[in-house]
């Protein structure tokens, strides 16, 4: 499969393991990050920029869920197909290695680990992906593994 294939064209069949998606990049930025901190999780390190300096991190850093929410967009821009992605029942091994800093720019790739047809519905496949962010340095800041619902390539278009 080649992963330039359009995303919208995308279906089970076209994730392959070992395919690799890079999803591009997004910058991060202090206001960004004080105004999720601050509405979801209201940390000094996330929420206030003068006890942050005092903290473990020396000043501000991004939520993890910041990175992930971040992380998400590009997932679903880049690698996610709007014709067959159904959702997701979860994720596996979420790390957060080091942190997101304003400033930060993080690209995101994708990497499809395994997949398998699903017992009990035969219009779709499971796909496991790890979901790698690097900061502008190369260095990972971020790792998952989820696992998503896809729906297979309708017979029509397979013959």
């Amino acid at each position: 499969m080649n992963p330039r294939m359009p995303k919208m064209e995308r279906h089970f069949e076209d994730y392959q393991p070992g395919m690799i998606v890079e999803c591009g990049e997004v910058g991060v930025n202090e206001e960004e990050i004080l105004e999720f901190g601050r509405r979801f999780d209201p940390q000094d390190m996330h929420a206030d920029p003068e006890r942050a300096k005092f903290g473990p991190f020396g000043g501000i850093i991004a939520s993890g869920w910041h990175t992930a929410a971040l992380t998400m967009r590009l997932v679903v821009e880049r690698y996610l197909s709007k014709v067959s992605s159904l959702g997701s029942p979860g994720l596996d091994e979420l790390r957060w290695a080091l942190p997101v800093r304003p400033g930060d720019r993080l690209r995101v790739r994708v990497t499809v680990l395994e997949t398998r047809p699903s017992q009990s519905k035969p219009d779709r496949g499971i796909v496991t992906s790890l979901v790698e962010v690097f900061n502008q340095e190369g260095e990972l800041v971020m790792s998952l593994k989820p696992v998503n619902l896809m729906r297979c390539r309708p017979a029509a278009a397979a013959r």
